[in-house]
């Protein structure tokens, strides 16, 4: 078929940009919504036509002011780093663009366009080149230190068994934070492995399920958990073992962070249109449609942190190593995935954004059901 026969249905196209497109009438109310708009506003398009948009957006936004000096100028107006908040919203950060439609220039055409994904892309790019920061370090580590610390060990050991009963709780100690060191040592040495994860299609309902057993009987006791879950999700294109210590990794900080006596967890799955990841060195783009949330409702990350979360060595734990998630960054980063967080007191979000599985692309899916099984 040639270009020139193809039809195209304007509605059709709007619907897949990821940019949120909004037609808005003279009087604010919203006339035409696209899907990446319902996205943002969290609600159907058939909900939403016919609805002033400053019951969404509030009345003080320079969106609306945006909106406004289009028609008043009959010019197309832009502003970039918008900062959209409200209760239903959350904070975020976003490019505006309105302009007069041509047909009915009282009518204004608004698009929004997320910025933070190409935030997510840069912080992501930095949290490889921080992992690949410290392989060199883990290595050496592995090496200098860890071999001293087994004739450490062992020494106290054989001093444990002559000392006297005064003094064995000193010999135990040597044993026990030669142990810790150890401990966090292998942990650095999981930076340095370079070998690609082998893949499947993986059900990231067990894997979350898997977890939140794990949690309930565990370190969450304390926790009430929730679940938001899309039951129509494709599978992710993963590494079940590797999900699952990444997902145990993140519910296991929101437990720690959530100590009140009314701590809750909220677990959420999703399918999301537009979300692609360009892969650096090629002309390669990869879908990344499927999103895991993990929300706690504990005091919240500190904000000079925030920017610094996912690099080695930052923690807000005492007795932290500040390793965990730089580690749950690289093992995203190993899926081809994204994450992101963002934290206000008594709500705080990890989101995580993973490719799924195609049987285009990676074969049947029967056979990786075998290879499961």
């Amino acid at each position: 078929m040639s270009a020139s026969s193809v039809s195209f249905d304007g509605e059709v196209i709007l619907n897949s940009v990821s940019s949120c497109v909004f037609v808005v009438d003279e009087d604010g109310v919203m006339r035409f919504v696209n899907t990446s708009g319902e996205q943002l506003l969290q609600a159907s398009a058939p909900y939403l036509t016919g609805r002033s948009l400053d019951e969404f957006i509030p009345g003080d936004s320079p969106i609306l002011a945006l909106i406004q000096q289009a028609r008043l100028d009959q010019a197309n107006v832009s502003e970039n780093g918008v900062n959209l908040e409200s209760p239903r919203l959350g904070k975020q950060l976003v490019n505006a663009h309105a302009s007069p439609l041509i047909e009915d220039p009282s009518m204004i055409i608004l698009t929004l366009t997320k910025r933070s994904l190409a935030d997510q892309i840069a912080r992501q790019l930095k949290h490889r080149s921080a992992a690949r920061t410290i392989t060199a370090m883990s290595a050496m580590l592995a090496h200098e230190i860890k071999n001293p610390l087994s004739g450490i060990r062992g020494a106290a050991q054989l001093l444990e068994t002559t000392a006297p009963e005064d003094d064995k709780a000193l010999t135990r100690l040597i044993t026990d934070e030669t142990d810790r060191i150890c401990a966090l040592v292998d942990r650095m040495e999981s930076f340095s492995d370079g070998r690609p994860i082998k893949r499947e299609a993986i059900n990231i309902h067990q894997v979350l399920e898997h977890v939140r057993h794990l949690a309930q009987n565990g370190f969450g006791k304390h926790v009430r958990f929730l679940e938001q879950y899309d039951p129509s999700l494709p599978p992710v294109f993963g590494n079940k073992d590797t999900l699952i210590q990444i997902v145990l990794n993140l519910i296991k900080n929101a437990c720690e962070a959530a100590q009140q006596e009314n701590a809750e967890i909220t677990i959420t799955t999703a399918y999301q249109h537009g979300v692609r990841l360009a892969v650096p060195g090629s002309n390669t783009r990869v879908h990344l449609p499927l999103m895991v949330s993990i929300q706690d409702n504990g005091p919240g990350i500190p904000e000079d942190l925030r920017s610094q979360l996912f690099e080695p060595f930052v923690t807000t734990k005492a007795k932290g190593s500040g390793l965990g998630l730089a580690l749950v960054a690289k093992m995203i980063g190993d899926h081809g995935g994204l994450i992101e967080c963002e934290s206000e007191p008594k709500k705080t979000i990890f989101r995580i954004m993973l490719p799924m599985y195609s049987e285009k692309i990676h074969g049947p899916l029967d056979a990786q059901k075998e290879k499961q099984s």
